[in-house]
C-alpha cells in the first residue's frame, strides 16, 4: 500500500519549546487513521506541519496527493450562503469545480439550505459545509480535524455515518484528528496516541482499545510509552 502521508522524525518547536519531537505517522492510500490525544498534546501543531503552515526543525513531511483540510472549529464564511462557501473549496479547480450537486447528493440535508447563511447554520450542519467545502478540491486525502468538536452525540453520529459512506464510495484516505478516541478507534483501522508531542502507541485500533494505556486516554489520564 501506497502512503499518501508519510511523516519521520517529525521535530516542531516554538520558541525554544519542543511541540512535536521525532513523530512517525503514516496514512496508506484509501486507510483511514486516527490521530488522538488531549488538549495540548501537539495535534494541532501536526496538522499545520502537514498543511505546510509551519517549517519543522528536523524530520520530514511528505503528502503524495491533494490533501484537504476540514479544520477544526469548522471555520466559516458566516455571511455566505452555503452553495458559496462550498464553492470557495473548489475554485482551484476553474468552472469544473463550481458543481455543488455531488455535495449535496452527499449530504441531502444541505440541498435544502443552499441559500441560507452560513452562519445561521447549526454545528452539524455547517460540519456538513466543512467536509463538503473540501472535498470540493477533489482531493486524495481528507484531513479532518476535531470532527466531533462542540456537537451533541446523535449529530456526530449522524456524521459518522455520512464519513463512512463517502469513505467506503470514494476511497478516500482519510486522517482523522480527535480528541474523543473512543470515537475515533470504532471509526479507524489504524490509530496513533500523541502524547506531550511523542508518539506513545500505535497500532490497530481493535488493539489498541484493549490496551490499558489507551484506556487511561478516554478517562483522561495519562498514556505512557512502551
Amino acid at each position: 500500500m501506497t502512503d499518501v502521508i508519510e511523516v519521520t522524525g517529525l521535530t516542531v518547536r516554538y520558541a525554544g519549546a519542543t511541540a512535536l519531537d521525532g513523530v512517525d505517522l503514516r496514512v496508506g492510500a484509501g486507510e483511514m487513521v486516527a490521530l488522538v490525544g488531549a488538549n495540548g498534546a501537539g495535534k494541532s501543531t501536526l496538522v499545520k506541519a502537514l498543511s505546510g503552515l509551519l517549517r519543522p526543525a528536523g524530520g520530514t513531511v511528505v503528502v503524495r496527493g491533494r490533501l484537504a483540510q476540514v479544520p477544526e472549529g469548522r471555520e466559516m464564511f458566516g455571511d455566505l450562503t452555503v452553495d458559496d462557501n462550498l464553492r470557495l473549496g473548489g475554485w482551484r479547480n476553474g468552472r469544473h469545480g463550481r458543481d455543488t450537486g455531488p455535495v449535496y447528493e452527499l449530504f441531502p440535508e444541505l440541498a435544502v439550505l443552499r441559500r441560507r447563511r452560513a452562519g445561521s447554520l447549526s454545528g452539524g450542519q455547517q460540519q456538513m459545509v466543512a467536509i463538503g467545502r473540501a472535498l470540493m478540491s477533489r482531493p486524495e486525502v481528507l484531513l479532518i480535524d476535531e470532527l466531533s468538536l462542540g456537537l451533541a452525540p446523535m449529530v456526530v453520529a449522524m456524521l459518522v455515518a455520512h464519513l463512512r459512506d463517502l469513505h467506503a464510495s470514494r476511497g478516500l484516505a482519510v486522517l482523522l484528528i480527535e480528541q474523543n478516541a473512543r470515537l475515533a478507534l470504532e471509526l479507524c483501522e489504524r490509530a496513533y496516541v500523541l502524547e506531550s508531542g511523542r508518539i506513545a502507541v500505535h497500532g490497530r485500533s481493535a488493539d489498541l482499545a484493549r490496551d490499558p494505556r489507551v484506556t487511561a486516554a478516554y478517562l483522561g489520564g495519562h498514556v505512557a510509552a512502551p
